[in-house]
């Protein structure tokens, strides 16, 4: 049992899927912490959703879109409802094992320095391997790079408990991400353009430039089914996560890093082009093509996004720094073939 009755509320986006959200409330009600309120995000769902969750869950608080704002749209107007002073973003293709939310508070509550926390996130469909959406706590190279304890790209670890410390890490993963609502909002919330993807990345990157840090607590436990809203290895996908990645480095870096270190990235997805042609992959090569023209015809979103970031940030790059890691992981990846967290270069971290 916990030892805080702090009121939760636990924000769920949706569009389309009624049999994905309904296995995910099912097991919410066997949740064993609370207090605790459901508010769910309709991104303006085709396929009666909006029905559905009123006859079979009347309590929950529906918000209906006039259309679909994503993910980060999504939660944005979620939290405009909320009454908890935690927040939890949670997918609404996930399973919870029935302590995760008990254990998330009491370790937020305890360290107030925290502003975002994540639990531990196995794979659904095989839950001896991490999921690909944030393992055990979230990390970024230096350009841009995401990876996570349990997971370097699309390598997946076995759980054999190698993770279980808590851990302060760089970004903690959307799929179940709790924030303390003020913080959340004096950082400025989701960023829209983002739309999906890697926006949960900038958030935390924002709240630690206010000064705040970001953790992961292993002790809760959720699975997730990856890849059910929007499946691998698509040109869309592909080309959220290069834009995404560039409008972060690009927004909130200091110039003279977003200079340097923007050169190296580009020279990295020039080569992963390449890679791509020989690999015949046409949704990748056209997405990292799509993602660097948008980069290139909208600088005046990127120079906005600095000027916002500016206002918040409280700390210098170099703070960043200590939770980045500084070597690349493209090239621990694809030339040095390391595949796990654990032969990262610690000291690099």
């Amino acid at each position: 049992m916990s030892e805080y009755n702090v009121l939760v509320s636990i924000v769920i986006p949706h569009w389309n899927g009624i049999e994905i959200l309904s296995e995910c409330l099912a097991s919410l009600t066997k949740t064993s912490y609370h207090p605790y309120e459901i508010i769910i995000v309709d991104n303006c769902s085709t396929d009666g959703s909006q029905r559905w969750i009123k006859n079979t869950y009347p309590n929950i608080t529906l918000i209906e879109n006039s259309k679909n704002y994503g993910y980060a749209g999504g939660c944005n107007r979620g939290i405009q409802n909320a009454n908890g002073e935690l927040v939890v973003f949670l997918n609404n293709d996930t399973i919870q094992n029935p302590m995760w939310l008990g254990q998330l508070v009491d370790f937020i509550v305890k360290n107030p320095k925290i502003a975002a926390l994540q639990p531990k996130i196995l794979n659904y469909f095989d839950k001896s391997f991490f999921d690909y959406a944030g393992g055990a706590g979230g990390y970024m190279d230096i350009f841009g790079f995401p990876f996570a304890r349990g997971r370097i790209f699309i390598e997946q670890e076995k759980d054999h408990g190698q993770y279980d410390d808590k851990k302060q890490c760089f970004w903690a993963s959307g799929t179940a991400l709790m924030v303390r609502k003020n913080l959340f909002i004096e950082a400025g919330s989701f960023d829209e353009t983002f739309f999906a993807h890697m926006e949960e990345i900038d958030l935390c990157w924002r709240l630690q430039a206010m000064g705040y840090e970001v953790w992961s607590n292993p002790d809760s436990v959720i699975f997730h089914k990856n890849a059910v809203s929007l499946p691998m290895q698509t040109h869309k996908k592909y080309y959220l996560n290069h834009r995404n990645s560039l409008l972060m480095l690009f927004g909130n870096y200091s110039i003279s890093n977003a200079f340097y270190l923007g050169i190296i990235r580009v020279i990295f997805d020039f080569m992963a082009m390449i890679y791509s042609i020989f690999k015949w992959d046409w949704n990748h090569f056209t997405g990292i093509v799509r993602a660097h023209l948008w980069i290139i015809f909208h600088p005046m979103t990127i120079l906005k996004k600095r000027g916002k970031f500016k206002i918040i940030r409280a700390t210098e790059d170099k703070i960043f720094f200590k939770n980045l890691y500084k070597k690349s992981v493209v090239v621990d990846y694809f030339i040095k073939k390391i595949r796990t967290y654990s032969e990262i270069d610690s000291k690099a971290l």
